[in-house]
């Protein structure tokens, strides 16, 4: 059994409950593209996607600086794992890039522009809601056993 970090940090944080909090937004979030993803190449909501696209850059912003600055320093004590914070960061950034081409592209849909390929725009849907899921999976797999449960 590893070590656990402790229950609150300096700022007040509770790394394990806020960390679920994030990551239960975040499922809600990629329900929300999956469905938008299943309504192609019908008549996909316009207000839907302008509703994501105006809360899914700030809210993978908020749940990624909150896991770098908190969550991510404290597993590494733990763990002592440079190469899984490592990877994390990474994907951080490439789940950050990803979001913001999807942003783009709904923004456009929720502004009145036709969608001119279904196929890619599901696609890019699915892949960012995928990858996601996965990095969700990952993070409550590896680094929540190593924080402390908080009452």
């Amino acid at each position: 059994m590893t070590a656990s970090v402790g229950a609150a940090s300096d700022a007040g944080y509770m790394p394990r409950i806020d960390m679920e909090r994030g990551h239960r937004q975040m499922l809600q979030a990629c329900e929300a593209l999956e469905a938008l993803a299943d309504q192609l190449p019908g008549d996909v909501d316009r207000l839907g996607c302008l509703m994501l696209a105006s809360t899914l850059i700030p809210l993978l912003d908020a749940c990624h600086g909150f896991e770098e600055a908190v969550v991510l320093p404290a597993f590494a004590r733990t763990q002592r794992d440079v190469a899984i914070v490592a990877r994390l960061k990474a994907e951080h950034l490439q789940d950050r890039c990803a979001a913001e081409d999807l942003v783009e592209a709904l923004s456009a849909h929720g502004h009145g522009r036709p969608i001119s390929n279904p196929e890619a725009f599901g696609y890019m849907l699915r892949a960012f809601f995928d990858s996601m899921r996965r990095h969700i999976a990952f993070e409550r797999d590896h680094v929540l056993p190593a924080l402390a449960p908080e009452g």
